[in-house]
């Protein structure tokens, strides 16, 4: 669904990204770990079309996306869930879920009852303003957002950051359950245990560039990882 070829991004002098070939098969949960600074963010801000890419190649379905502008990318089906959530915390959670979809011009009720289907508690909270949610009800609402534009293909930046562990979990069961309704997720997440544990395919960054991969499980034992990410 996705192929990364040689990626390399600049900021300013910097080199973020050096050079990275990745793919996200259609169907299958992906996952990028690593410390902080390894350019996880700046990869998939580049496939969102937020950050020009210096040098490389994205496709998606065949197509070359690369440097598009992001409007163009939500309408072929790439939807962020971007790090620290970036609701509007000044409008209601039907407000925020609405702006999900503003490059569409159809009928938002059917999406809307599946967003308060897989989140009951934003139901309950539709009129309630965005920044008076809870940390956990605020990532509920940009997972619920994003679907709003109905993509095909999910990237998340980091969904657990900051959330108790009982919420993570709870954010982790509904990526589950995403995927099992037919989405592609392209996941961000330095809680690397649990990432790995629902990942078809991983991939270690450090420093810009991928020095590991394979499947999510055989990365869970690797005695690298366990050292650098799992805390063994």
């Amino acid at each position: 669904m996705l192929k990364i070829t040689d990626l390399k991004v600049n900021y300013g002098g910097i080199e973020a990204v050096k050079g990275i070939s990745f793919e996200v098969p259609e169907n299958t949960i992906v996952t990028l770990i690593g410390a902080n600074g390894a350019g996880k963010s700046t990869t998939l801000r580049s496939i969102s079309g937020l950050v020009k890419p210096g040098k490389g190649k994205i496709e998606y379905l065949g197509e070359d996306i690369t440097g598009k502008n992001p409007e163009v990318i939500v309408k072929r089906g790439i939807t962020l869930v971007p790090e620290g959530r970036k609701i509007f915390p000044d409008l209601t959670v039907l407000e925020n879920l609405r702006i999900g979809a503003y490059l569409r011009n159809d009928s938002l009720d059917d999406d809307l009852r599946w967003v308060y289907d897989l989140f009951p508690r934003l139901k309950e909270r539709s009129w309630q303003l965005g920044g008076t949610l809870s940390g956990g009800e605020q990532q509920m609402l940009a997972v619920g957002r994003a679907l709003m534009s109905r993509p095909k293909l999910m990237m998340m930046d980091e969904p657990s950051l900051g959330l108790a562990p009982i919420v993570v979990r709870g954010i982790f069961d509904i990526i589950r359950e995403i995927h099992k309704q037919g989405l592609t997720i392209l996941l961000i997440e330095q809680n690397a245990n649990m990432a790995l544990q629902i990942a078809d395919i991983g991939y270690v960054m450090e420093t810009g560039r991928i020095t590991l991969s394979g499947p999510g499980k055989e990365l869970l034992s690797n005695d690298a990882v366990k050292a650098a990410y799992l805390g063994a």
